[in-house]
């Protein structure tokens, strides 16, 4: 028994399944997306055993992308649940065989209140098919599953197709990526659309320094901070320039090197800083990046200090510039 060949022609038979399901993607897809479009309330999916797993899928993947859906169990429905449906809403029910009880025992109370349905079966003579507003095939020739019993080829196409519908929403109402990240505030995509530098900077117990401290203070400040680096300004708090580990390693290199020296003798003068605590954390991850430093200091117009952001604050709140 080769168990990679089994594998293989397990993914065949589920691609070959989709190709064909794209094939004949007809006018019954496009009333379904009109159908969903004009609904004024939610879009509700219901299904049994692993229609239901799918159908739960297919909920949150409309919810998330501009849909407001959820998944109500048929069974549920039947005690007491169906108060959940509003005459605003519309019914997306799915049922390989289209006769599954639990779901045609609600179908006839779903017509009696005009409730739109869109059904997703293999079989459009079946019940589901009957009272259907608009009836989507999920008919495979077989299932990947070599007693062709276990629904495997089946879940894949009506999973593949609830995607199909989300993304055709999604182009229909011109969803955008600033909608999907509303969505997804806690996500990648919701935290370099929304964080910003003045939700991450630090703002107490800056490591500063006025222009004349000596090396040796510096250091000691340095090493309290816990950023590698000191902030230098002038006489009135104008941010000058800064001292890194990175410079103090170069001055050690230095023949006339001396802790009594003034820091700002070692330091980088005219440091990359920025005034905008509105610009987004993904925005300054990239200008840290491209100035190749760890630390971008914030200030006001006047140059003087608001605050820092650290490289390390912005990777550990899972800020990424790309």
């Amino acid at each position: 028994m080769n168990l990679i060949n089994i594998a293989q022609e397990t993914l065949h038979t589920e691609a070959m399944a989709l190709q064909k399901a794209a094939s004949r993607l007809d006018q019954n897809f496009l009333d379904a997306i009109t159908l969903i479009c004009n609904t004024k309330g939610k879009l509700i999916i219901t299904g049994v055993g692993k229609s239901g797993l799918v159908g739960a899928k297919m909920a949150a993947t409309f919810a998330s992308t501009g849909t407001s859906s959820f998944f109500l169990h048929p069974t549920e429905a039947l005690h007491g649940d169906l108060g959940m449906i509003s005459k605003e809403d519309a019914l997306l029910a799915i049922s390989s065989s289209g006769e599954s009880e639990e779901l045609t025992k609600i179908l006839p109370h779903i017509k009696r209140f005009n409730i739109p349905l869109i059904g997703l079966s293999s079989q459009k003579t079946s019940s589901l098919g009957q009272y259907a507003d608009v009836f989507l095939d999920i008919s495979v020739e077989k299932e990947a599953c070599p007693l062709g019993i276990a629904p495997t080829t089946s879940t894949t196409l009506t999973m593949a197709l609830g995607d199909a519908l989300a993304i055709a929403l999604m182009e229909k109402r011109g969803f955008k990526e600033q909608d999907f990240a509303s969505f997804h505030p806690g996500g990648s995509l919701g935290k370099k659309l929304f964080v910003k530098i003045k939700d991450l900077m630090r703002t107490s117990n800056l490591p500063i320094i006025h222009k004349d401290t000596t090396l040796r203070e510096a250091i000691v400040l340095m090493s309290e901070g816990k950023l590698g680096t000191v902030l230098i300004v002038d006489d009135k708090e104008k941010l000058i320039a800064i001292l890194s580990d990175g410079d103090l390693r170069r001055a050690l290199m230095q023949k006339d090197f001396s802790l009594e020296e003034i820091a700002l003798n070692y330091a980088s003068k005219n440091p990359t800083c920025y005034t905008n605590t509105e610009l987004l954390a993904s925005e300054a991850l990239k200008i840290i990046e491209n100035e190749r430093i760890q630390l971008l200091p914030v200030t006001d117009q006047a140059g003087k200090i608001l605050g820092v952001l650290h490289i390390h604050d912005l990777v550990n709140a899972g800020i990424k510039s790309k």
